[in-house]
């Protein structure tokens, strides 16, 4: 009698994400100095408060602490009514105190959630999940290294430092270990940022390092409460790579265990020409940081009626958009989420819905044809002259019998570059349709006697002549015949 083979073990991901997200105010965190840090000379827009000078006293910027409780409502945060900073003690080249002005115990924000939607095909119900939001901090940026030179040994031979960056406002978003799956991590990353720019407080650019994402990773055996060894990855600039550098450490992680090898808490690399992770360093604790309070800063009190104010200032965000368009307007769950990812593409369709223009068709022109006009043309949708109500009146065009969709095509880049009345650009260039039945005969007509061969063979059982006969009317009435109208008469008259 054989054994059975013992049962192979399964495992799942523990995943959180820490997001760091750049504010576009236009001044620094703690000091009046300008936010640009690209495009700008090296070392211009510094002080001696974002370099750490001795007697410096930095003074908190209220719009960081008001854009800073905007996202942690948006985030369905409970707002904290005191808190406080805190100096986070680490040497870097690029961090001029040697500490962080961070917070530590006492965050702006904590306790909430963000709701990911994942949809794996178009025309099928989305995947629901509430990701939990641990905290939302303050902190200012550090300044940025560019290494130079070449060692075989030891890779650059030089680094210079610029210190533009450095005193930059950050939000730092922390979740909970609530993600499972690299997918649902890039999900949560992407909502993370349609939240941002729809609150107006961040670019959002990751290739550009606006908004950066380390990720906290571990696996264990499905059943286990323990969670495993965490690992933490650096260096993703984008989604995909978020989504892969997960993906690869998980199996990683798996394989190790298998081989009886140790996990280590170590920080990562995401090596993107490889398409794996590398080693760094050994991953610090926050003991490792010795926080203790700013002494330089007073405590944060948000006062109920400026928390009211502040929160009257929010917009709809992403998730209740993408809720309202799939209940009240009927739209599925892929076009919802095409829609409402950008707020000015969203406003835009709705500006057009409210102009007259119909729903569907609104939905489609907008992912559709507009959209491929702005992206061939490096422009948003709102950047183009084809204002929504223009839109709105092309389809009421259409809708009417006025013109052929195949027209409106033709005309949109025309639209879109100048802008200007539909209608009257139609009859201006004489394109209105034809929809009299008695006009469409007669050129039908004339088109089969022009073509006895090619109607012979349709009759022999070649049915496909038909796409011929009909292109053949088209051509004569410049696209003008009402292809409705004409496939009806074309099907009589083809059969005799």
């Amino acid at each position: 009698m054989t054994s059975a083979a013992p049962a192979k073990t399964e495992y799942e991901a523990i995943i959180g994400l820490e997001t760091h997200c750049q504010l576009n105010t236009e001044t620094k965190i703690f000091s009046r100095e300008s936010t640009r840090f690209d495009g700008d000379n090296p070392n211009t827009n510094i002080s001696p408060i974002c370099l750490g000078y001795p007697g410096v006293l930095p003074v908190l910027n209220e719009k960081v602490l008001e854009y800073a409780v905007k996202a942690g409502l948006a985030l369905n945060c409970q707002i904290a009514p005191y808190s406080k900073f805190d100096r986070k003690q680490y040497f870097y080249p690029d961090l001029p105190k040697n500490y962080q002005i961070s917070q530590f115990d006492l965050p702006i924000a904590e306790h909430g959630w963000v709701e990911i939607e994942i949809v794996e095909k178009p025309n099928t119900e989305p995947i629901r999940k509430k990701i939990g939001v641990t905290r939302l901090h303050m902190e200012e940026d550090a300044g940025k290294l560019t290494h130079g030179g070449s060692d075989r040994i030891d890779g650059s031979t030089y680094s210079l430092v610029d210190f533009n960056r450095a005193g930059i406002p950050l939000v730092e978003i922390v979740s909970e270990p609530d993600l499972r799956s690299g997918k649902e991590a890039a999900e949560y990353a992407q909502e993370i940022r349609r939240i941002m720019l729809y609150l107006g407080i961040s670019d959002g650019k990751m290739n550009e390092g606006s908004l950066r994402c380390d990720v906290n990773i571990s696996v264990r055996p499905v059943g286990q409460k323990e969670f495993g060894t965490k690992v933490e990855i650096k260096n993703m600039n984008s989604f995909s790579a978020i989504q892969k550098a997960i993906d690869y450490e998980i199996e990683r992680q798996i394989e190790a265990i298998g081989k009886g090898e140790p996990i280590y808490q170590e920080t990562r690399l995401w090596e993107e020409g490889t398409q794996r992770t590398k080693s760094m360093r050994m991953k610090e604790g926050s003991s490792d940081y010795r926080y203790f309070p700013e002494p330089d800063l007073p405590p944060i009190e948000v006062s109920t009626e400026q928390l009211e104010s502040w929160k009257a200032e929010l917009p709809e965000l992403p998730l209740s958009k993408r809720h309202r368009y799939q209940s009240e307007l009927g739209l599925s769950a892929y076009d919802t989420r095409v829609l409402t990812d950008d707020r000015t593409v969203a406003e835009y369709f709705e500006a057009a819905i409210a102009a007259g223009g119909d729903t569907k068709q609104v939905a489609n022109w907008v992912m559709g044809d507009l959209a491929a006009y702005a992206n061939s043309n490096n422009l948003k949708i709102a950047e183009t002259e084809l204002k929504p109500e223009i839109l709105a009146e092309l389809i009421c065009l259409i809708s009417e019998g006025t013109i052929s969709g195949k027209i409106a095509k033709e005309i949109l880049p025309e639209l879109s570059t100048k802008g200007g009345s539909a209608k009257a650009l139609v009859e201006k260039k004489g394109l209105i349709q034809i929809s009299d039945t008695g006009e469409i005969e007669k050129i039908i007509d004339e088109v089969i006697a022009s073509h006895p061969k090619e109607l012979e063979q349709f009759r022999d059982g070649k049915t496909k002549l038909k796409g011929f006969f009909v292109g053949q009317v088209m051509k004569k009435t410049s696209g003008r015949a009402d292809p409705k109208l004409t496939n009806q008469l074309l099907s009589k008259k083809l059969q005799g």
